[in-house]
């Protein structure tokens, strides 16, 4: 047994609560090394010494290029739970168990010594939104989008959105992202000059509350860009600081100032990256925090949106996430909170302050397996495996994915420009855990790997062609998939084959049913056989054609 490659860590990915009577618990062993595991579990207030305990059968759940993953589930009455384990290995030569100090081939340590759940609270259960696992996300460039039904235009705006809900509704989406619409000097409007009001380019507020208003009468959401990180250089406090220097009473609000001020490239004062125009906030001065507080009430309070995106939120201290977070909530428990954050996210996705984050790892994943062709089908289920243990389950399906954004080249430019493989990641986005998120004009094939281009007007009438329509068409067939079956939208994930000739099955499954999805990332039709035990029904080869998927339903 490779011993050095076992690990647990209580309280993290590794050990959660799903509510106050189930655990799930996991262990990681190296690659193919050991024949079975078990968890031993008991009450760690247990009046009897020894304690008694259950033993349970961990499942492998997962497994990329170095380790497995396995994973039990444990439905227990004690809100306090301590455990060990047991691990044989592949001859089943070696036994050990493994607890806090390590490894033991016998279990005579006393239960303060075992891994510990020290209680299981409600308040700290990881607890997503319930509508979000159903979520379908369509994410908008507000100046890029639409002044007008379908029309050609010179300038997006709120009531080009609201004119074009019916096509979202119809294409199936359920919930839009607008990138910012406050008042800013920008077109992309993330130099923020009013948190309180709309840009004027943009609209009025009265139209955004209209198009709150229609999106919820479709039974459709919508949450907002919030860039508390930085704001623009005609923000009144940073107006201030510029006017006054040290005298202003608002130079607390704003992060490493130098005096006197350098407005000049490169400035003298901290900002996002190294861009004048936005200077960074002091968001721990308790003044700010309770104004970047009071804007995420303000907006749902008074015009009822359902979440927001919070830009650069790696760079904002922690506490202020927390406060907004509790903010937010106060005023709608289930409002969605997404991060930007473009590494791993573990330490903003532990319930006190975000919900998801928006998935870079899986867009990488897409560009190379996809787009670029230059990681195999194993490569690419080793990869997204490990990207999904980096969390709770419950936090990964409400992981924000994409193919594409505002501040990326488009997925059609990594594919250079074949759309067949465009079609094809979106087909497996759209399956895979997580939101799916469409960033505006992807169905009408936009391209481009420059800001100018891939923040492109939406080509409308591109969309009367046959090929756009086609995958517009394609795609609401999809998500009708997404949305018929639960077990694509909250079931666990599996590999069930992978093949160096681009060949990918997984599988996904919850109670009520097991889907197994097909693609063919290849170039060449394929006559595919599922393994014995997948699917009883199938006994001949199925044909998928050239970069394409499918899937296949099957009861549990």
């Amino acid at each position: 047994m490779i011993k050095e490659a076992v690990y647990h860590m209580p309280l993290s990915e590794y050990a959660y609560a799903i509510n106050e009577n189930e655990l799930v618990i996991r262990i990681r062993t190296a690659k193919n090394d050991i024949d079975s595991c078990y968890v031993f579990f008991g009450d760690r207030v247990a009046y009897t010494e020894p304690i008694p305990v259950t033993k349970v059968r961990l499942d492998k759940c997962a497994s990329d290029d170095l380790f497995d993953f396995y994973e039990a589930k444990i439905n227990t009455s004690y809100t306090r739970v301590c455990y060990y384990f047991l691990i044989n290995d592949k001859e089943n030569k070696e036994k050990l168990y493994y607890y806090s100090r390590g490894f033991s081939e016998k279990m005579e340590a006393h239960r303060t010594e075992y891994f510990q759940f020290p209680y299981i609270r409600r308040e700290e259960i990881v607890n997503e939104p319930d509508w979000v696992k159903d979520a379908v996300m369509y994410h908008i460039f507000p100046d890029s989008f639409a002044d007008r039904k379908r029309g050609k235009k010179l300038s997006g705006n709120l009531r080009g959105i609201i004119e074009n809900i019916d096509y979202l509704y119809e294409l199936g989406i359920n919930l839009i992202y607008l990138n910012p619409i406050f008042k800013a000097d920008s077109y992309h409007k993330y130099d923020t000059i009013d948190y309180f009001d709309i840009d004027p380019d943009f609209g009025t507020k009265e139209d955004f509350k209209e198009l709150v208003e229609k999106l919820h009468e479709k039974n459709m959401k919508i949450i907002l860009d919030g860039v508390f990180n930085h704001s623009g250089p005609n923000f009144f406090a940073f107006k201030d600081v510029m006017e006054k220097q040290e005298e202003s009473g608002y130079k607390d609000w704003f992060y490493k100032l130098n005096f006197p001020l350098d407005y000049s490239d490169p400035p003298n004062y901290e900002c996002f990256a190294y861009v004048k125009e936005m200077p960074k906030l002091n968001t721990s001065n308790p003044v700010l925090r309770k104004y970047i507080c009071d804007v995420g009430r303000y907006w749902i309070r008074e015009f009822d949106i359902d979440g927001w995106r919070l830009d650069v939120a790696n760079e904002v201290d922690h506490d202020t996430w927390r406060a907004f977070r509790k903010a937010v909530k106060e005023e709608k428990k289930d409002a969605f909170l997404i991060a930007e954050i473009w590494e791993d996210a573990e330490v903003w996705l532990r319930g006190d302050q975000f919900d998801s984050a928006m998935n870079y790892t899986f867009t990488y994943l897409c560009r190379d397996f996809f787009a670029k062709n230059i990681i195999s089908a194993r490569e690419f289920d080793q990869m997204i495996q490990k990207s999904l243990m980096r969390y709770p389950f419950p936090v990964s399906l409400a992981q924000m994915n994409f193919l594409d954004s505002h501040d990326v080249p488009r997925f059609l430019y990594y594919c250079d420009g074949d759309r067949r493989k465009l079609e094809l990641a979106t087909f497996y986005l759209i399956m895979a855990p997580g939101v799916p998120s469409i960033f505006y004009g992807d169905e009408a094939f936009i391209n481009g790997s420059t800001e100018t281009e891939y923040r492109a007007d939406m080509p409308w009438d591109c969309l009367k062609g046959e090929d756009e329509t086609k995958f517009a068409e394609k795609i609401r067939n999809w998500i009708n998939l997404r949305k018929k079956h639960p077990a694509l939208r909250y079931g666990d994930y599996k590999c069930v084959e992978t093949s160096d000739d681009g060949i990918y099955i997984f599988k996904r499954e919850c109670d009520e049913e097991k889907v197994i999805c097909i693609i063919n990332n290849s170039e060449t039709k394929k006559l595919v056989t599922l393994p014995d035990g997948i699917d009883n029904r199938m006994c001949s080869p199925l044909v998928i054609e050239p970069f394409s998927g499918m899937i296949i339903d099957t009861p549990v």
